[in-house]
Formats: structure tokens, sequence, C-alpha cells
């Protein structure tokens, strides 16, 4: 069992987290490594007990983590921030369900991705999405005044499940406002080896989620779970302007 770093001090914790299908691969994943940075998290999913199930693993796995596991409305009405980890073809369902628990003023990072292997194509291709990205059709689809950003599609679900593994890439992070991208950056970058590159506006999220049939592909070609570096950038990514 691993257990919170000795030295984490209150001030100094990521913000409070709600990851709405943190039963799936990736977004158990997540929970596990924002859990060992002492980030409070709520797990969603459509199954209250598999939701306190998969909080159950966590706080097995780390000692001392404050995981909590509800339904999803339930869970995305109780953080300020919440990721949504769901697949391409459940992605419209769950946020329609959603539409009574948000509210103005959330942030909703969207790690959708439109893969072919939705509709039985192969995970290495795209579906068109007639707003331009999964991240933009999730735009449409919550209440007003919620804001959705898009992040996390080059991370690879078995190493983030894998706390043995060591991490070290970007996460390519798009929204439409530097404040808001900071947030979230505050709260990717909390886990140890992962560092939130700024990649423009939301409507670049069309590049970064095909990126994951990329990585894919190259993960298969070379059996490994590789990653994303971008080279060449300051020291300092997210400086108060």
């Amino acid at each position: 069992m691993l257990a919170l770093a000795p030295d984490m001090l209150a001030d100094a914790l990521p913000e409070p987290v709600s990851i709405i299908g943190a039963t799936g691969a990736l977004g158990f994943g997540l929970a596990l490594r924002l859990a060992r940075a002492g980030c409070t998290v709520t797990i969603g999913s459509r199954d209250a007990e598999r939701a306190e199930q998969a909080a159950d693993r966590v706080r097995d796995t780390v000692s001392g983590s404050l995981v909590t596991g509800l339904p999803n409305e339930a869970a995305a009405a109780g953080s300020e921030l919440v990721v949504l980890s769901v697949p391409f073809f459940t992605q419209s369902e769950t946020l329609h369900d959603l539409r009574e628990a948000l509210r103005p003023g959330q942030l909703v990072v969207d790690a959708t991705v439109p893969l072919a292997a939705a509709v039985g194509g192969r995970a290495t291709r795209t579906l068109g999405v007639w707003q331009g990205s999964a991240a933009q059709q999730a735009q449409e689809l919550v209440p007003a005044g919620v804001t959705v950003l898009s992040a996390l599609h080059t991370v690879s679900a078995a190493v983030l499940r894998d706390l043995d593994q060591e991490l070290d890439e970007d996460v390519l992070l798009c929204g439409d406002k530097r404040d808001d991208k900071r947030r979230v950056a505050a709260l990717v970058d909390a886990i140890g080896g992962l560092r939130c590159v700024d990649c423009g506006r939301l409507e670049m999220a069309r590049i970064t989620e095909g990126m994951t049939a990329l990585m894919i592909s190259i993960n298969a070609r070379y059996k490994t779970h590789a990653g994303v570096r971008i080279t060449r950038l300051p020291d300092e990514l997210w400086q108060a302007t």
C-alpha cells in the first residue's frame, strides 16, 4: 500500500475534483494518481455500488487518501472541477443526465475521444463530429455558464493505473480562457511527471483528440505505452498574467 507524501501541506493540495467515469481505465488511473497527490477525489459512476467499490480500491491502494464514490449526478454536483472520462458513444447521454447537476461556474475537463471503435471501427481512426470535436460537442451539451476544456488524450490509462510506473510526459490542454486552463494545469501538474501545455482555444481539441488514435497506432507497433513531450518550451508555462 502506498501513502500520501509525508510533507504534503494543506494549502498546497490540488483542487478537489469529481471524475465522471472513474470506474473506467483512464478515469480510475487519474483518480489513483490524484489521490496519491493529496487531492480530494469523488468517483462518479452510473452505478452507485460500482463507484463506491472503485473508491474502496483507491483507498486500499493509497493509504489516507480522501476518495468517495457516488452516482454521477451527486459526484458532478460536488466539485467545481469535473473530469468527464467516458466512451464517446455515452458522452451525449451522460451529459444529458448531468444537466440538472451541473451549474454555472463549473469547469468540465472532457477527455472523450471520438474513436471509430465506438461504432465498431478501428481504434486508430476517428469519427467526424459535427461541432468539430468531442469537446466542442460537450460545450453545446452542458448547461449555460458551464465551461468545457479538453485534455488527457495522450496519457496512457495503463501507465496511470500502475503507480510503480514513473510518468514523464505532457498533457495537451485546450480551452478558451487562460485562467480556466491555469486551474486545470494546477490539478494535472500535481501528478508527478505530468506537465500541462497550453495548446490554444477549445477548437484545437479536434487535433489533440485525434492524437489518441496516433498514440494507439504507435503503441501497437512498439508494444509500449508512449507519451508526448513538447520540447524547447520555457521553464515557466503558467505564470500569472
